[in-house]
């Protein structure tokens, strides 16, 4: 199945085709998982903060479906 995914601010480093506010297009087994996205994309999970899957924050072992948008972020501070 094919999801889109952002990777958001610090997170771009790891992925080679990030670009800001781009989505491009992963593939994966049926019934992958958020964590199984955050693995093949190789970003470190202590790293990653929150995903949003088609605009809901969802935790790392909710399971994706073929469409779905990836939004991945880091911890972000600010003041």
């Amino acid at each position: 199945m094919r999801v889109q995914v952002k990777v958001f601010a610090t997170l771009r480093r790891y992925v080679d085709r990030a670009v800001s506010g781009i989505p491009f297009e992963v593939d994966l087994p049926d019934g992958a998982t958020v964590a199984d996205l955050i693995e093949q994309l190789n970003l470190p999970p202590e790293e990653v903060k929150l995903a949003f899957v088609n605009a809901r924050a969802r935790e790392k072992d909710w399971h994706l479906a073929a469409g779905d948008q990836v939004g991945i972020f880091p911890p972000i501070g600010g003041g």
